[in-house]
């Protein structure tokens, strides 16, 4: 068990005095908030996947294109706008597509891409959050 010096110099500093019973309390209510803030774990990874799979330059980039594009988009027409080979295109949309945030169609030798819900919701968030704490 982690110890709780550490806090109960914290509640000493906001109170003025610790006693057992404070320090109980306060365990208490993290373990609420902790309850609270908790996820299952397949939501937990999915959630970690779809922001994994925006952590890198490209694919984010790819993400942002076709969010912006009023139709599916093959990897043909993505690799001019991106400074990386078709292979490398290849595996940022599979990436995407993997983590939930693109959905992909093949017709023929073609496939097509296009964003999901989610990743448009993902986007939008990241937009509405870009000024706040500025």
């Amino acid at each position: 068990m982690a110890t709780t010096e550490r806090l109960e110099r914290l509640i000493a500093d906001e109170v003025g005095e610790c006693c057992a019973a404070d320090v109980n309390d306060r365990l208490a209510a993290l373990h609420e908030l902790e309850a609270n803030a908790r996820v299952d774990e397949a939501d937990e990874g999915s959630d970690l996947d779809a922001l994994s799979a925006l952590g890198s330059g490209t694919r984010y980039r790819l993400a942002r294109l076709l969010a912006a594009a009023d139709e599916e988009l093959c990897v043909c027409e993505l690799e001019p706008l991106v400074d990386v080979s078709e292979s490398a295109v290849s595996h940022a949309l599979s990436t995407l597509t993997d983590a939930g945030l693109l959905a992909r169609r093949k017709e023929g030798k073609w496939r097509y891409y296009d964003t999901t819900d989610r990743a448009e919701a993902l986007l939008s968030a990241l937009d509405s959050t870009r000024e706040v704490g500025e």
